[in-house]
């Protein structure tokens, strides 16, 4: 991703460091939270078989999970070329490097070049982009079978939170790329694309989304 006055710098947000620090966390505990939840949700529809695509992936646990479940083939795309890193050397460790592609970029701009999958997710990544109509527009186009995701409720008391996290960040120079976006919206938009509500778990901040295609 190239960076200008309106990008946020993921390399420096998302840093090596932090990498290192949620690696360890996965090693030690596995997947937790929202990210186990929506694991469940998919691994009930099944995978076996399934290539998979895993946009903003962060250090490679839904993408590590999902091969071990018997996904085939994964492609995860990152902006992060820290994370991309962690997710690379924690996945080829558990010994699936070989079934796993690795695209460093904004995938907006890399979609074309990025092939449908069965299975695509997005977990914590509608929030970090601006343009969430590009980004799921884009995405749900590429999953044949299941698309999942997790995102912010779409509630004042999040809008004020996260209002409060970026005058924090502007503080200290950095424009943190946290967004609320239009749950409603999100949902008649992928619905558009032909899919279902499969799966849905929601809590006071976060949403935890599975869909499956209906044609």
């Amino acid at each position: 991703m190239s960076h200008d006055c309106c990008r946020p710098d993921y390399d420096t947000l998302f840093d090596d460091r932090a990498a290192r620090r949620e690696l360890k966390a996965y090693r030690r505990k596995g997947a937790g939270g929202t990210t186990c939840r929506l694991l469940d949700a998919i691994r009930a529809e099944g995978v076996s078989g399934a290539t998979l695509i895993d946009i903003g992936g962060g250090v490679g646990v839904v993408g590590a999970e999902l091969l071990a479940a018997g996904g085939i083939a994964l492609t995860d795309v990152d902006a992060s070329a820290p994370y991309l890193a962690a997710a690379r050397s924690e996945i080829e460790r558990r010994g699936f490097g070989d079934r796993a592609t690795f695209r460093h970029g904004d995938f907006v701009e890399l979609a074309d070049a990025v092939p449908p999958a069965d299975v695509v997710t997005l977990d914590r990544v509608v929030c970090c982009y601006d343009d969430w109509e590009s980004l799921v527009g884009q995405s749900v186009e590429r999953a044949r079978r299941l698309y999942g995701l997790v995102f912010p409720r779409d509630r004042w008391w999040m809008r004020i939170s996260i209002g409060a996290v970026r005058r924090v960040g502007r503080l200290f120079g950095q424009a943190f790329p946290f967004h609320v976006h239009p749950e409603r919206r999100i949902d008649e938009l992928i619905r558009s694309a032909g899919f279902e509500l499969v799966f849905a778990r929601r809590g006071i901040a976060w949403q935890t989304l599975l869909y499956r295609r209906t044609d």
